[in-house]
């Protein structure tokens, strides 16, 4: 038995998903780039690789893991590059996007030759968190003004709009895809190639799948562009677990469970937007808050009902666990990082990695 905690990714949930992205490129011409940013374990991007274009980068990092080791394109993108990056940036990227104008003109000269784009501020989104709003009040994510735009457009072939975020209702992508065509149509007729970027769940269940095809191809037909998606969690989602211990039981007005992982550490992602872990659905008559082993007091991945009380060495298993979780894990309490595992489509299961001591002092100083 494999020790917990680990990250188990299982490869057939996977390929349900990398199916449904295979599809939408083939019925849309969309081309799909992984967002390195949800996820980057690359011991599964020989599968993924198979069923994509590429990946999509927020660093110098990410591009070059993306170069390194999933086929296809690689696009760069940062909110901002420093000059000390720019260089292996270029070195490292098949297409290059700037997040402002200020950052196109100061790496005009060196960008000379490559593919440039530029991400466009829409100023309308889908997200029901300030905190995750590509276009909150005072965002620093893009240019919105198409007066402004149109002066570099000659230094450019492409857009980037992200203002998707959790997105599941195929009616309103297709009403702010209206809103963009209606404010940036005149531009988007000058370009080549347009990144819708990430936050469509288009691979989750009853999404208007042909709808949302016949949409990308006919603006793709209508400004004459390539079309690229940015899929993070729609790659990704349902593909992965999150395997747990329990501890220790104890009861303070609440029955308690105790689990050696941490949501502030191994699922920072839902602690920092108030959301709890999903576990398997279990309607049982015994109650518990599952809490970490952390010293933060509000280390708790949520309430679950049991079919039976809960005993030391019970495993459980938290769902839905791929997506900004294994990126944003870290060595806070210095407790014992997840290992990363894969239930390989012939149904082996493999540890491809283990952190242990070593990895926590290498990460400090």
């Amino acid at each position: 038995m494999i020790k917990t905690p680990y990250y188990l990714i299982d490869k057939t949930k996977l390929l349900g998903n990398m199916e449904k992205i295979a599809y939408v490129r083939e019925h849309s011409g969309a081309k799909a780039l992984l967002a390195l940013k949800c996820f980057a374990t690359w011991s599964v991007f020989d599968l993924m690789q198979q069923y994509m274009d590429g990946t999509t980068s927020s660093s110098l990092y990410e591009l070059k893991l993306g170069r390194q080791k999933f086929a296809g394109e690689t696009h760069a993108y940062s909110v901002a590059w420093a000059d000390d990056e720019v260089e292996e940036m270029l070195e490292n990227c098949d297409k290059i996007i700037f997040n402002s104008i200020g950052q196109l003109q100061r790496f005009a000269e060196q960008s000379e030759g490559k593919v440039r784009g530029l991400r466009v501020n829409p100023q309308v989104s889908s997200s029901d968190y300030l905190l995750a709003d590509p276009a909150r009040p005072f965002s620093r994510l893009g240019e919105w003004d198409p007066a402004k735009i149109e002066q570099v457009i000659s230094q450019i072939s492409g857009f980037m709009f992200h203002n998707n975020c959790e997105n599941s209702d195929f009616g309103l992508f297709d009403k702010m895809l209206g809103h963009i065509e209606e404010r940036f149509g005149h531009l988007l007729h000058q370009v080549e190639w347009v990144s819708l970027g990430g936050g469509i769940h288009f691979t989750g269940e009853d999404y208007a799948l042909d709808a949302f095809c016949a949409r990308l191809k006919a603006f793709s037909e209508k400004y004459a562009v390539q079309v690229y998606l940015e899929p993070g969690e729609a790659a990704i989602t349902n593909s992965a677990s999150l395997e747990v211990t329990v501890l220790d039981t104890l009861y303070n007005g609440k029955h308690l469970a105790v689990v050696d992982s941490s949501i502030e550490a191994h699922m920072l992602d839902l602690l920092i937007y108030r959301l709890n872990a999903k576990m398997a659905p279990n309607d049982g008559a015994h109650s518990y808050m599952v809490c970490g082993k952390s010293c933060l007091a509000g280390d708790i991945f949520g309430e679950y009902q049991f079919d039976r009380p809960l005993a030391i060495g019970d495993r459980l298993s938290f769902v839905d666990a791929a997506g900004y979780t294994m990126v944003k894990k870290n060595w806070f309490n210095g407790l014992k990082m997840p290992s990363i595992v894969v239930k390989q489509l012939d149904g082996s299961v493999e540890v491809v990695r283990e952190f242990g001591f070593e990895d926590y002092v290498s990460s400090l100083s």
